[in-house]
């Protein structure tokens, strides 16, 4: 089913212990912000290969999440383009950070209020401290409509990438765009 936001306008609660914003508080934001998306509800999907068959029905830039923490307990959200490849053991590199290492589900559940299989740059919206620093794929950045979960894996909400931009930019998070299939330079190569 595929529907246009048309949830009453009103600000999401902030976040407290315990309370995150809703997939419906979620798109009455996103229509205050005049962020205009289209969702297609579907079975619940958790891996890129459950959700590849989605793709064929949502043009645009599909994406896979990733909630990271570093060796120095920060934490990073990675989006990127659904079939990038992502090499764990040298993306704090890239990143530079310490080495890196999924968070625990609940860990994710503290910072971004969603269970594993719901990470979605949308799960911005529950980090307003800004506990999470973002890195989003250079790839997925090449799509005019991105496609990320609403909060709930048993769904998929398209939206412009300048859109979901300013998304995360008036949630206060300053995204890093960095190329994720890049190669870090060894000590030898940068010299």
């Amino acid at each position: 089913m595929t529907s246009v936001n048309s949830a009453e306008p009103k600000s999401p609660k902030p976040p407290s212990a315990g309370a995150f914003v809703t997939r419906t508080e979620l798109f009455a934001h996103l229509e205050n912000l005049g962020i205009q998306t289209t969702t297609l509800d579907h079975p619940a999907v958790f891996t890129v290969e459950e959700s590849e068959a989605l793709e064929q029905d949502l043009p645009g830039g599909h994406t896979k999440n990733l909630m990271l923490k570093d060796a120095k307990g920060r934490l990073f959200l990675v989006i990127a383009q659904a079939h990038t490849s992502i090499n764990m053991k040298t993306l704090h590199k890239l990143i530079g950070c310490a080495r890196l290492s999924f968070a625990k589900p609940d860990r994710l559940m503290q910072a971004l209020g969603v269970p594993p299989g719901s990470v979605t740059a949308f799960s911005l919206i529950n980090d307003p401290n800004h506990n999470v620093t973002v890195i989003i794929d250079q790839t997925l950045m090449n799509y005019d409509v991105i496609n990320c979960h609403p909060l709930e894996n048993t769904a998929t909400t398209a939206i412009a990438r300048e859109d979901l931009m300013r998304f995360i930019h008036d949630g206060g998070h300053e995204p890093q765009i960095i190329n994720l299939d890049k190669r870090p330079e060894t000590p030898q190569e940068a010299s």
